[in-house]
C-alpha cells in the first residue's frame, strides 16, 4: 500500500471512528488501486451497516465502495420474522411520505423485501429508510418501481425533462453542473460526466428524480476527486 492510499485508509477509519452509531473496532477498510474500498467486518445491526457505507462514501477520495459487513443481531434485537413484518407494515403506515398501501412487504430470516409501484422516487426511497432501521431487520432489498402518473402540466416533453434537470443542476450549491450531461428517453434518465465526491454524485440523482414524469434513473457519473 501506497502512501496515498494508507492516507485515505486513515481518513477513513477516523471517519468511521467519528460515527457515533458505529463500532468502528470491528469494522475493516482495505484500497485498492483503483480507490474501490471495501468494507468487512461485523456490526450489531441493518442500521448499522448503512451507517458505515454512508461514512465511507464522505471520503474525499473513495471512488466506489464494496460493502461486505456482516449483520449480527445481539440476541436483544432478535426477532421472529412476523414481528419483523408487522413492525415493517406499522412503519410505512406511519410515515406521511409513503404510499404505504401500494407497498408490499415479505420477510425471510429477518430479511425485508419491498415490493409495489410508487409515483416518485422520493417515496420508494423514504419506504426503505423506514424499514432499515427497525428492530430484528438484518437486509432490505428495495423492489419497489417509479411509474409516474400524469405528467405535471408544465413538463410534457422530452427536452422539456431534460431542460428541468439541468435547470436543478445549476440551481444546486453541491453540484458542478458544467461537467454534467443529462439526457431523457421516455421516462428515463442518463446522467454522464464527472462528479468530485460522493454527495455531489447523490446530489445529482437527487435532482434528476425530481423531474415530474422521471420512472428509472441511469447513473453513469464517475467519481474523480
Amino acid at each position: 500500500m501506497n502512501a496515498q492510499q494508507l492516507a485515505l485508509q486513515r481518513e477513513l477509519l477516523e471517519e468511521l471512528e467519528w460515527e457515533p452509531s458505529l463500532d468502528a473496532s470491528r469494522i475493516v477498510v482495505a484500497i485498492a488501486h483503483d480507490g474501490v474500498v471495501t468494507i468487512t467486518g461485523v456490526v450489531n445491526s441493518y442500521a448499522a451497516k448503512v451507517a458505515a457505507e454512508r461514512a465511507v462514501k464522505r471520503v474525499k477520495g473513495v471512488l466506489a465502495v464494496v460493502n461486505d459487513l456482516d449483520v449480527k443481531l445481539a440476541m436483544s434485537h432478535e426477532r421472529t420474522d412476523t414481528q419483523v413484518g408487522a413492525a415493517v407494515v406499522r412503519a410505512l403506515e406511519w410515515d406521511v411520505l409513503i404510499p404505504h398501501e401500494k407497498i408490499r412487504a415479505r420477510v425471510s430470516d429477518g430479511w425485508v423485501r419491498l415490493e409495489g409501484a410508487v409515483d416518485w422516487n422520493y417515496q420508494r426511497t423514504a419506504a426503505e429508510e423506514a424499514v432499515h432501521r427497525l428492530t430484528g431487520v438484518k437486509g432490505v432489498t428495495n423492489l419497489i418501481t417509479v411509474l409516474p402518473q400524469a405528467a405535471n402540466e408544465d413538463v410534457k416533453t422530452r427536452e422539456d425533462v431534460k431542460a428541468a434537470i439541468e435547470a436543478a443542476l445549476r440551481r444546486s450549491a453541491e453540484v458542478e453542473a458544467r461537467n454534467i450531461e443529462v439526457a431523457t428517453h421516455h421516462g428515463k434518465v442518463v446522467l454522464r460526466g464527472r462528479v468530485h465526491s460522493w454527495a455531489e454524485r447523490d446530489a445529482a440523482e437527487a435532482a434528476a428524480w425530481a423531474a415530474p414524469g422521471v420512472a428509472t434513473l441511469d447513473d453513469r457519473l464517475q467519481v474523480e476527486p
